[in-house]
C-alpha cells in the first residue's frame, strides 16, 4: 500500500496522539474523523499484527513502534518523546470520534489564554447501541503541561492549571463486537487483578463523593467488601445508570460489566490461593515494521 506523504492538516492547533495494538478496524474511521481538523496526528504502535500500520501510513500519520509495558508508561513516552510541534495535545483512543460540536468547542477553548486543559463528556456505545451513559474526561492540554499516572491500566492525566469544561461530545464506540470486547476485558482484568494482588496504588485517589473517575477508583478499592455486590452492581447499571432504556443491549451490558468485576475478583483469589502471579496472555507483538521508526529501550 502506497503511503500518503503528508497528513491533511486542519485549523485546530492540536496534535492528536493515539496508542494502538491491532486497531485496523478503527484506524481508517478515526483518521477520516480527524482529517482537516487536527494539525498533527501521531500513533505509538505496540507491534500490531493486523493492518494498523498500513492504514496509518495511508493517511500520513507519524508512526513509531515501541514495546508495551503498561498504559501509563506508554502514554508518558508519547508525551515526552514524540516530536509534537502543535501548541495543544489531545489524547484519543482509536475507537473514539470527535463530534462536530466538540471540534468547534476545542478550537474556541484553545484561544482562551487562561485555559490549560479541556474536558468534556464521552458518550458510550456498545453493540451499535447508544447508551444513556456519559463520563467526563480530560483529554486536551497545552503541550508539555501533562503527565500520566504510571499505572498498568486506568492511567489518568495530571494537568496543572485551569481546566475548562466544554459542551461537545466525544463518542466512544467500545469494540466492534462482543468477541473483541470480551478479549479486551480478559486482558484488562488480568492487569487489574495483578495490581490488586501486588497492592499497587490506584490511578487516582479513591473518593466516593469525588469526580466520576475517583468514584470509580473508590468502587474498585472497596467493592469486594460489599454484600450482594454483583446483584447491586447489575442494578446500578440497569436502573441507576438507565441501561433499561437500551433494551436487550443495555441488559446484556449491565450483566457483562458486573461479570467483569467478578472475573477480576476470581483472578485475584486464584493468585492468593496459589501464591503465583497470573501470566498475561500475549496478543502480540507482531514483527517490526521498518517503514516506521523503532523505539528500542
Amino acid at each position: 500500500m502506497e503511503p500518503v506523504k503528508h497528513w491533511v492538516k486542519g485549523k485546530a492547533p492540536v496534535a492528536v496522539v493515539m496508542i494502538s495494538l491491532n486497531e485496523g478496524h478503527n484506524i481508517e474511521d478515526v483518521c477520516k474523523n480527524l482529517q482537516g481538523w487536527a494539525q498533527e496526528l501521531f500513533l505509538v504502535d505496540s507491534y500490531s499484527q493486523d493492518n494498523t500500520i498500513d492504514l496509518a501510513l495511508k493517511y500520513g500519520i507519524k508512526v513509531v513502534q515501541r514495546g508495551f509495558t503498561n498504559f501509563g508508561d506508554q502514554w508518558n513516552f508519547a508525551l515526552n518523546s514524540l516530536p509534537i510541534s502543535a501548541e495543544w495535545t489531545m489524547k484519543l483512543d482509536p475507537d473514539e470520534r470527535i463530534s462536530d460540536e466538540l471540534k468547534l468547542d476545542i478550537i474556541r477553548a484553545t484561544q482562551e489564554e487562561s485555559v490549560d486543559g479541556i474536558e468534556f463528556y464521552r458518550q458510550w456505545w456498545l453493540m451499535k447501541t447508544k447508551f444513556p451513559i456519559k463520563d467526563k474526561v480530560l483529554r486536551v492540554w497545552k503541550t508539555g503541561k501533562c503527565k500520566f499516572t504510571n499505572t498498568a491500566i486506568n492511567e489518568h492525566p495530571q494537568v496543572k492549571g485551569s481546566i475548562k469544561l466544554v459542551k461537545g461530545i466525544l463518542d466512544h464506540y467500545d469494540s466492534p463486537d462482543l468477541e473483541h470486547w470480551l478479549e479486551k476485558q480478559n486482558r484488562y482484568t488480568t492487569l487489574e487483578a495483578i495490581n490488586l494482588y501486588l497492592e499497587k496504588p490506584l490511578a487516582d485517589k479513591p473518593r466516593l463523593f469525588g469526580s466520576s473517575f475517583q468514584r470509580r477508583m473508590w468502587i474498585k478499592k472497596n467493592f469486594y467488601n460489599i454484600p450482594l455486590r454483583y446483584l447491586l452492581l447489575f442494578f446500578y447499571y440497569w436502573v441507576w445508570k438507565g441501561l433499561w432504556k437500551s433494551g436487550w443491549s443495555g441488559y446484556a451490558s449491565a450483566r457483562l460489566w458486573s461479570d467483569v468485576m467478578r472475573l477480576r475478583e476470581y483472578k485475584y483469589k486464584e493468585m492468593k490461593r496459589t501464591g503465583q502471579l497470573l501470566a498475561p496472555r500475549t496478543y502480540g507483538p507482531g514483527k517490526a515494521d521498518h517503514r516506521v521508526k523503532q523505539i528500542i529501550e
